[in-house]
């Protein structure tokens, strides 16, 4: 399904910072939140080549090229393409689900997210290593909606809706802090349906990623976005620090921040689109 035979394992693993690991990895529920954790916190979200005008290629070894072997990063559907390649190889049941972002209130939004069911043991979880700074560090379990899992100093929840939908939230520390992140339903989707949505993601007008260079990642004790050039830093009490980065200090702050160096071209591409909004 997901074409983990042609994925080289042992660069993958090495790329999230497990290529060391003695232990020979195998479909269970340690391997599973080790490969999530360290994945999520190896490669940074970033839609830049929606931003170049560049293809999203989907199939496994153009995301390997990329994200493994350049060390870039990639969004939703690069980045759990990956994941499930990965997770396959190793010997996992994967299944590939389409999610409704609701970050943006009553905001009705079509289904463009990808994220991931593993099963292991006979159970769901819910993986996605590709929603960015307000995503999961580790697999949530789906068998026991409503109940809160923390994940260090952040804490989510998996709601049960009408018609089997499952919608994920971020939950504050203050009585009633919870954001709704997005909602899936049960029906599976395929690889080839990712490449319907990467399509629109990728080069519809309307869609976010459009004109706009976004770098995100899921720190432990601060959660980073980049839009344009404007950072913002998202605490585990629901505090935010916004500034404004300068051009001469883009590159810089990607590399420290994010992880991310990119090529002479790249960074010469980024730093052509002056601002975000423009």
């Amino acid at each position: 399904m997901w074409s983990g035979d042609e994925l080289d394992l042992d660069a993958y693993l090495a790329r999230i910072g497990l290529g060391g690991d003695a232990r020979e990895p195998r479909p269970d529920l340690r391997t599973l939140y080790a490969v999530h954790r360290a994945h999520t916190g190896a490669i940074p979200f970033e839609s830049l080549d929606v931003l170049f005008g560049r293809p999203v290629e989907l199939d496994v070894k153009a995301i390997e090229d990329k994200l493994v072997h350049a060390r870039r990063g990639g969004y939703c559907y690069e980045q759990n393409s990956l994941l499930a390649a990965a997770l396959e190889r190793i010997g996992f049941e994967v299944s590939g689900r389409g999610a409704r972002n609701r970050t943006r209130g009553q905001t009705l939004l079509a289904v463009t997210h990808a994220v991931l069911v593993v099963t292991v043991e006979g159970q769901p979880w819910l993986c996605d290593a590709g929603f960015g700074y307000l995503g999961p560090r580790e697999p949530i379990p789906l068998a026991r909606p409503g109940a809160p899992v923390p994940q260090g100093e952040w804490t989510f929840r998996v709601r049960e809706e009408e018609g089997g939908i499952l919608a994920l939230s971020a939950v504050g520390e203050g009585e009633g802090q919870e954001r709704d992140l997005y909602a899936f339903s049960p029906q599976p989707y395929h690889p080839v349906d990712y490449v319907v949505l990467n399509h629109y993601s990728s080069s519809h007008p309307r869609s976010s990623f459009i004109g706009r260079a976004i770098v995100q990642y899921p720190g432990d004790a601060v959660r980073l976005s980049l839009v344009g050039r404007e950072l913002l830093r998202l605490y585990p009490d629901g505090r935010t620090v916004q500034e404004e980065v300068a051009p001469g200090e883009l590159l810089d702050l990607l590399e420290r921040e994010f992880g991310l160096r990119l090529s002479v071209r790249d960074a010469a591409e980024l730093l052509r689109f002056p601002r975000a909004e423009d």
